[in-house]
C-alpha cells in the first residue's frame, strides 16, 4: 500500500453510489504480463466457436455464399472494442459491468436479470450436440419434406436433456467453478484450431478464397431472403454471434473478477458448495486514488488487457470464422460457385452440417475426417452449453446478490449461482419437452434476442465509461466513436429484424 486507507469511501462525485454502497479506496495492484492474463478471453473464444463460428455463419455461407461476410468480420472487430469497454469498468473497480449499470439506476437490475435469463434459456447447443451424436451412432433419419431432404435424428430430446444435466453436474463438481470452465474452453480452442488447420489444408480451394475476397467488397449488401430459409432474425443473430453475443460479453467482467485482474484481485471467487471451500466475496468493488504510481499501474493493466484480448479473442475468432466458412464453401460448392448436387435442396436447419460430414467422408482418409468433424462438433456445442449456463448463472447471481440480497449471509454468491444454474437446466429441459427441439431454430431465437440486448448495453457502456469515469481512465476519443458505431450497428439490425420479423408475426 502507498498511503491509502481501505476504509476511505470513494466520493459520489468520483463514482456515483446513490443506489448502491460506495466503493472504497485501495491501491491498484501491480500489472502482470499479458501472457499471464490469458484465460477469460479464451473462454469467450470458446463460446464464440459454438454459436456463430460453427453454426450460424457457415449456415449463411451455405445459403448465400459470401455476400454478407463483410458484416461477419465487422461484427467481430466491433465486439473486440465492446468487450474492452466491459473490461475497463471491472479493471478499474473490481465490479461487474452490470453492477456499474445499477449504480446509474436500480431498474437496470431486474431489466438485465430478464435480458440475461430469457435469451439464453433456449438450449440450442445441447440439442445440436444431441443431434450430431445421434447421427454419429445411428445415422440420420432421411426424409423428403416439400421437395427438400431433411436429416432427422433419433432420441434428440432425451439426449439433449441428459446433456444439460451432465453440464450441470460438471459445473457443480468443480471446486472452483472458473477453473473448470477455463480448462474446458482452453482445451477446446486449442484442439479445434488444430482440427480446423488439418481440415482446411485438405479441403479449402483457392476459388473459395477468391469468392470470400469478392464477398468482402460488397459492403452493405444483404443476402436475398426471397424463398430462402434465411431471415432478418437469422442475420441479426449471426451479427450478435460474430464473436460471443448478448450478456455473455458482459460475463467477461465476471471472469476478470474471478481471475483477479486489476481491482478484481480484491473481490473473490465462486466455489462449489459440494466440493469446494467457500471463500469470502466482496459484492461491492474498489477504486484507487489517481496518484502517478496507481495511474502507471492502470496503464500497464490496460495495455496488457488489450494485447491479451486481441490475441486470445479477436484473432482466434477471426481465424475460426474465416476457416470454417471457407471449409463450408469448399465442401458444398463446386469450382464454378454452384452448390454441389449432394448439397442442393437440403432445406433449412442442421442439414448442412450433415452434408459437410458426408462431403468430408469422401476420399481415402475421409472416414477419419468425418468422424473427427462430428466428434469436434459435439464437443464444441456441449462446451458452449457449459459456458452459456455458467456465464448466465454467474451474471444472474451477481445481480441478485448485489442488488437484493447483499446483507443476507446465507444466500452467498456461490449458492445463488447454483440455484440459477439448475433452474436454467430445468427450464431448458421444459422447452425441449414442449416440442421445440430444432437446434438451429433455438440458436437463432437466442441469437436474435441477444442482438437487441447488445444494442441496449452498448449505449449504457458508452455513457458510463465516458461520463462517469474520471479523465485519465475514461474512454478515449477513438473508442468513443467506435462505441457510437456499435450502438448504430446493432440498433439498425435490431430495428430491421423487428420491422421485418416481429411486426408481421404480431399483425398476423
Amino acid at each position: 500500500m502507498s498511503g491509502t486507507d481501505v476504509a476511505v469511501q470513494v466520493p459520489d462525485e468520483v463514482i456515483p453510489h446513490k443506489y448502491l454502497p460506495p466503493l472504497t479506496y485501495r491501491d491498484m495492484p501491480a500489472p502482470v504480463p499479458w501472457q499471464r492474463m490469458m484465460g477469460p478471453s479464451l473462454i469467450l473464444a470458446g463460446l464464440a466457436l459454438g454459436s456463430g463460428e460453427f453454426i450460424l455463419w457457415p449456415n449463411i455461407v451455405y445459403h448465400s455464399g459470401f455476400v454478407f461476410f463483410w458484416a461477419c468480420l465487422l461484427g467481430a472487430v466491433t465486439q473486440f472494442y465492446i468487450n474492452m469497454e466491459i473490461e475497463r469498468w471491472t479493471l478499474l473497480t473490481g465490479e461487474s459491468a452490470i453492477t456499474g449499470f445499477c449504480r446509474l439506476s436500480p431498474q437496470w437490475a431486474w431489466i438485465f436479470l430478464i435480458l440475461n435469463l430469457v435469451p439464453w434459456a433456449w438450449p440450442g447447443w445441447a440439442t445440436g450436440a444431441a443431434q450430431m451424436l445421434s447421427w454419429l451412432v445411428w445415422g440420420p433419419q432421411i426424409a423428403e419434406v416439400n421437395g427438400a431432404l431433411q436429416y432427422g435424428a433419433y432420441g434428440t430430446t432425451a439426449i439433449a436433456i441428459a446433456s444439460l444435466v451432465l453440464v450441470g453436474l460438471i459445473l457443480t463438481a468443480g471446486p472452483v467453478v472458473y477453473n473448470t470452465v477455463e480448462s474446458a474452453q482452453s482445451w477446446l480452442v486449442i484442439s479445434v484450431l488444430l482440427l480446423i488447420a488439418v481440415i482446411g489444408v485438405v479441403t479449402i480451394r483457392w476459388d473459395a478464397v477468391a469468392a470470400m475476397g469478392a464477398g468482402l467488397t460488397k459492403f452493405g449488401t444483404l443476402p436475398d431472403l426471397t424463398n430462402s430459409p434465411l431471415s432478418m432474425m437469422t442475420l441479426l443473430g449471426a451479427l450478435a454471434f460474430a464473436g460471443v453475443g448478448g450478456t455473455l460479453n458482459l460475463g467477461q467482467s465476471n471472469y476478470i473478477k474471478e481471475k483477479g485482474y486489476g481491482m478484481g484481485s480484491y473481490v473473490g471467487r465462486i466455489t462449489s458448495p459440494l466440493t469446494g471451500r467457500e471463500e469470502p466475496i466482496s459484492e461491492i468493488g474498489y477504486h484507487f486514488h489517481h496518484t502517478e504510481e496507481n495511474l502507471t499501474r492502470w496503464r500497464g493493466w490496460w495495455r496488457a488487457a488489450n494485447i491479451e484480448h486481441f490475441v486470445s479473442f479477436l484473432m482466434t475468432c477471426l481465424v475460426c470464422l474465416i476457416f470454417l466458412s471457407l471449409i463450408t464453401y469448399s465442401l458444398l460448392y463446386d469450382e464454378t460457385g454452384q452448390l454441389r448436387p449432394a448439397a442442393s435442396g437440403l432445406g433449412g436447419g442442421f442439414n448442412f452440417v450433415w452434408a459437410q460430414a458426408v462431403a468430408l467422408g469422401e476420399g481415402p482418409a475421409g472416414g477419419v475426417l468425418k468422424l473427427c468433424y462430428l466428434v469436434a462438433g459435439i464437443a464444441i456445442l456441449l462446451t458452449t452449453e457449459l459456458g452459456v449456463l455458467d456465464t448466465v448463472s454467474r451474471i444472474a447471481a451477481d445481480i441478485v446478490k448485489v442488488n437484493y440480497l447483499r446483507d443476507n449471509e446465507w444466500w452467498s454468491l456461490s449458492r445463488l449461482y447454483f440455484l440459477f444454474l439448475w433452474a436454467e437446466v430445468a427450464i431448458g429441459s421444459l422447452i425441449l419437452r414442449s416440442g421445440l427441439d430444432q437446434p438451429i431454430l433455438l440458436i437463432e431465437i437466442s441469437a436474435a434476442m441477444n442482438g437487441a440486448v447488445m444494442f441496449i448495453y452498448c449505449a449504457i457502456l458508452l455513457y458510463m465509461n465516458s461520463k462517469i469515469l474520471s479523465r485519465g481512465v475514461a474512454i478515449g476519443p477513438f473508442r468513443f466513436v467506435v462505441m457510437i458505431w456499435a450502438c448504430a450497428f446493432f440498433g439498425y439490425f435490431t430495428l430491421q429484424a423487428f420491422r421485418l420479423a416481429i411486426v408481421p408475426l404480431v399483425m398476423g
